[in-house]
């Protein structure tokens, strides 16, 4: 296997090292997962999009974070897992959904639990949703546009998940208290 390359703004494509910067300046660390990108200034700038898209959808933070956090469970991507449990505690998320989306349980809350398993029969089916699961994402509150929202966290999220499974991304030190494994998440109920 190939080892990527974490770069930094001295050894990355020059493209990227605006983009690295940038990076840093918004976290005070440039994650790892941002630094492996870096070798294809392109996917990195996709991702960077991505993530701005997803902020500017009319998802609330939390939910946004459920979306990362279903994604990233169903394809089984350590890093993203560490790193969303990380993030999803800073903006509020409560702890027993949290553990629910690492163990690929039900969700205490029945809004998020309406979106968490549209997310996972978006990722499981690849796309093809509808019938009974978009009518019970409806009736659950979320309208066809955030249907459509979604999307745009899964795109991200499987370019990062993806990303992490052909580079094998260490995971950084700031997300290891969230370390996670698909085995660890097998151990707890997950049937995926």
């Amino acid at each position: 296997m190939s080892d990527f390359v974490l770069h930094d703004p001295q050894t990355a494509p020059e493209d990227s090292v605006p983009l690295l910067q940038q990076v840093e300046k918004k976290y005070g660390f440039t994650p790892n997962l941002m630094r492996v990108l870096a070798e294809a200034p392109v996917a990195l700038e996709a991702y960077m999009a991505l993530s701005s898209f997803l902020d500017r959808t009319s998802l609330a933070p939390a939910e946004r974070q459920v979306v990362l956090l279903a994604t990233s469970f169903e394809n089984g991507c350590g890093y993203c897992m560490a790193a969303h449990s990380t993030t999803a505690g800073m903006v509020g998320v409560p702890e027993e959904v949290i553990d629910g989306l690492r163990t690929g349980g039900p969700l205490p809350d029945p809004r998020l639990d309406v979106l968490v398993n549209f997310v996972r029969t978006v990722v499981r089916d690849r796309g093809w949703v509808g019938g009974k699961a978009l009518d019970a994402f409806l009736a659950g509150g979320f309208t066809r546009g955030q249907a459509l929202e979604v999307l745009v966290g899964v795109t991200m999220k499987t370019l990062s998940n993806y990303t992490n499974h052909i580079a094998d991304t260490p995971v950084d030190d700031a997300f290891q208290p969230r370390a996670w494994t698909a085995a660890t998440a097998a151990g707890h109920g997950h049937q995926g």
